[in-house]
């Protein structure tokens, strides 16, 4: 591997760094022998703040990444760092981005938006439905669907884009040597091999963590022009996903079809404060302006699509309800 993509896992590696202050040390840093010799007052010279005492150093991180360099030539994968060409679009523009992705399969397409489809990992059959003929419509008209491969709405979304053979992106918690849930192992390997990705920021060998879900859902709503929330109870990771969303400045949609449902509370306060009402793909698609003008119209109609809901307002109404939903709290809470 070439001395530059090496010393991109290194930097990917190394912990409590903040995305931007790994950005800014892979622009100071030309080569391993530098990074290498990084001392921990050297970082906080160049961080501009305190590192907590710890057991790493450069020189092992450099050993790290080539590891994991090996792990990922081994399984057909790669790493992604911003400043590649394919590396999202839409998400080199979010607070946050990560510095890389380790990737598995394809990156999304960067000529067309990407949509988002989230939601709670019990939902009822009509939010299964719903998911699937909503991932199946735009994956249909040519747009990437991305979720978080969890149980429910997730599962169902990637689903939905690949019985139309569309695109699909699963963002995971973990690193790619392992799969979350291993329920959805097979799901994860039909994406790959449909042409679709798996992605991560956390390296191999990267244990489960709660915190990790929100981090994970970041970016799903990052890479997406519109997060649609199928279904979700209060404290529904999915109300993280789209509060992500909202701070993003991205279009945050609710499904008509699961309004006033036994799992859609937090749906429904989404729905109060001014989120719309999709109810197929061609709403979304109108809005979008990726309809002719006579569909378009109807697909306005199917959608009881007003303007997308503005992000302070929801924003601000969601910030105290973003709890542990009671199902979901068992070790993988706000997935």
């Amino acid at each position: 591997m070439a001395s530059r993509e090496l010393l991109g896992l290194a930097v990917q590696r190394m912990p409590a760094l903040r995305p931007d202050e790994k950005l800014l040390l892979w622009d100071l840093v030309s080569d391993e022998a530098s990074f290498a010799s990084l001392s921990r007052p050297d970082l906080q010279s160049i961080l501009g703040r305190r590192l907590e005492a710890a057991s790493w150093t450069c020189s092992g991180l450099l050993a790290e990444a080539e590891s994991d360099a090996a792990f990922l030539a081994r399984i057909g994968a790669f790493h992604l760092r911003f400043d590649d060409p394919r590396y999202p679009a839409a998400l080199r523009e979010a607070f946050r981005a990560p510095f890389g992705l380790y990737c598995r399969g394809l990156p999304p397409p960067q000529d067309r938006p990407c949509a988002a489809i989230v939601g709670t990992r019990l939902p009822t059959g009509r939010g299964l439905e719903a998911a699937i003929a909503l991932a199946s419509g735009l994956a249909a008209a040519g747009i990437p669907v991305a979720s978080g491969l969890a149980r429910g709405i997730d599962a169902a979304a990637h689903r939905g884009a690949l019985r139309e053979r569309g695109y699909t992106c699963a963002v995971l918690p973990c690193g790619l040597d392992a799969v979350y849930p291993p329920s959805n192992r097979s799901l994860a390997a039909a994406i790959v091999e449909s042409g679709g990705l798996l992605a991560t920021e956390y390296p191999p060998g990267s244990a489960m963590h709660k915190y990790r879900f929100p981090e994970r859902n970041r970016i799903i709503a990052g890479l997406a022009r519109a997060c649609v929330v199928v279904e979700a109870p209060l404290g529904s990771g999915a109300l993280i996903t789209a509060e992500h969303a909202l701070q993003e400045g991205r279009d945050v949609w609710v499904s008509k079809a699961c309004l006033g449902g036994s799992r859609s509370a937090g749906l429904d306060r989404l729905a109060s404060e001014g989120a719309p009402a999709l109810e197929d793909a061609a709403g979304l698609l109108a809005d979008w302006g990726l309809l002719p003008p006579s569909s378009a119209a109807r697909g306005r109609a199917a959608g009881s699509a007003p303007a997308p809901a503005e992000g302070g307002r929801l924003a601000s109404s969601l910030r105290g309800e973003l709890g542990l939903e009671e199902a979901e709290s068992a070790g993988a809470a706000c997935g």
